[in-house]
């Protein structure tokens, strides 16, 4: 297996979870309703106790633990996409 056939299947993996963990929130959201490079919480429209949430299934999905300074770098989703990529490479 390549290096890219890895990371490609990396990162169609890693949207599938984000896109699940937006859906355990909004259930309504399907991924075409999102603008990639906008605030995930404006374009899902996620109050704070919902972002909380998404975070939350985001953990119990990857481990990954977000906090709260890194949320400018995880606001939208394909800043999502890149930080959970980084950090599953660790």
């Amino acid at each position: 297996m390549s290096n890219t056939y890895t990371q490609e299947y990396i990162q169609h993996y890693t949207q599938q979870i984000i896109l699940s963990a937006i859906q355990e929130v909004a259930p309504e959201i399907e991924q075409e309703d999102i603008d990639m490079d906008e605030d995930i919480r404006e374009e899902c429209d996620l109050d704070s106790m919902d972002f909380i949430n998404y975070l939350i299934a985001l953990k119990k999905s990857t481990g990954v633990s977000i906090t709260e300074g890194d949320y400018p770098q995880v606001n939208t989703f394909n800043k999502m996409l890149t930080y959970l990529t980084e950090k599953s490479s660790m």
